[in-house]
């Protein structure tokens, strides 16, 4: 038996893999106890997907309704399995920048210690596994910030002949500037993994993310962009800005796109990678951008508000590269773009947001 184990099973990403390292013939052994209806409250929960994945891939998925915080649960599940574990997905985590503030103890308890609490249980009982983290470009703190911009009319762009036209690289520094404390905890996670890899010569890689989407994506005003404007547009409810005129710009990474890139490092993994890993200069989008997307898409008109300060630590402007990755894995082939993604999104939840006429 090969078992992957994929913490935050139910979520976007988590959801993905399990549905992926399932079709690739191993048993699916998930971690989740639904923490996003708790950060984001009941529109955000995940319950939904933990039924649907159960239903559809039947003996193939075991689902465990345990909080990686918790020691004793946690590697009571590594116990059992054990050696056979061939890989390990740690997708859980406390994701939002405002709700980090909150309770700064629960965040990082949750991104810094739970990962520290599945690198320990893997190091244990199952050595050989390659950790796959999904990290997040939210490391870089607001480094990106200082880069220099041009206003254009509908986004910020980087100055033509930069080097980072082609999109931010690995080498951009993490320190010496404001991360908001859920960026402090996601390096704190990060910079473990990278950590276990070379203390301890364990198969692991940090994917610094970029903007995670897809049509599984419990959509919420402080976590899912593009989800979120899309519900937002279809509900015909206020999307608030905030800050850089609403042209701010992200790159946007299909949830699908992800999980093969996980792939590839399972196949031929290596030790204490980092990789960026977005939509790059082939999938990105400001607001304002996103904002005519979804309206061409529904034909709703986008109702908003506009908030002259922007979020603590947000980027005025990401595009990542991923150039180091595709060098190391050159099979890997970007799939999605936004204007593909937001037509998925679209179509996998017309029917339930969509009001009655």
């Amino acid at each position: 038996m090969s078992v992957a184990l994929v913490t935050g099973s139910a979520g976007l990403i988590g959801s993905e893999a399990v549905r992926h390292f399932a079709s690739l013939g191993l048993d699916v052994v998930g971690i989740d106890n639904d923490m996003r209806k708790r950060f984001f409250g009941n529109e955000a929960s995940t319950a939904w997907n933990v039924v649907r994945l159960t239903s559809d891939l039947g003996d193939s998925y075991t689902h465990h309704d345990v909080d990686i915080r918790d020691r004793d649960a946690v590697a009571a599940i590594f116990k059992r399995y054990g050696k056979d574990i061939a890989v390990v997905i740690h997708t859980a985590a406390q994701p939002s920048h405002d709700w980090a503030v909150r309770d700064p103890f629960t965040d990082f308890d949750v991104n810094a210690g739970g990962t520290l609490n599945l690198l320990q249980n893997v190091r244990e009982h199952c050595i050989d596994a390659p950790f796959i983290h999904c990290s997040t470009n939210k490391v870089y703190g607001d480094r990106p910030n200082s880069l220099p911009y041009q206003e254009l009319e509908t986004r910020w762009e980087i100055e033509p002949g930069h080097p980072y036209e082609g999109g931010i690289k690995e080498d951009m520094s993490i320190d010496a500037c404001l991360h908001s404390v859920f960026g402090a905890s996601k390096v704190a996670a990060d910079v473990m993994v990278q950590e276990y890899g070379r203390y301890f010569d364990m198969k692991t890689a940090c994917f610094r993310g970029g903007t995670l989407t897809g049509p599984a994506h419990s959509a919420t005003e402080l976590h899912g962009f593009l989800a979120y404007v899309m519900r937002c547009n279809m509900e015909r409810r206020t999307y608030r800005m905030f800050g850089y005129k609403g042209k701010q710009v992200r790159d946007a990474i299909h949830s699908h796109d992800v999980t093969s890139a996980f792939e590839a490092f399972f196949r031929n993994p290596r030790s204490a990678a980092v990789y960026n890993l977005g939509g790059g200069r082939h999938s990105n989008t400001s607001m304002l951008e996103a904002f005519a997307l979804a309206q061409s898409i529904t034909g709703n008109e986008m109702v908003t508000e506009y908030h002259e300060a922007n979020r603590v630590g947000d980027h005025i402007w990401w595009i990542g590269s991923n150039e180091r990755f595709q060098l190391d894995y050159p099979d890997w082939k970007q799939v999605y773009d936004v204007p593909m993604i937001c037509q998925e999104i679209y179509e996998a939840n017309v029917g339930k947001w969509t009001p009655e006429a």
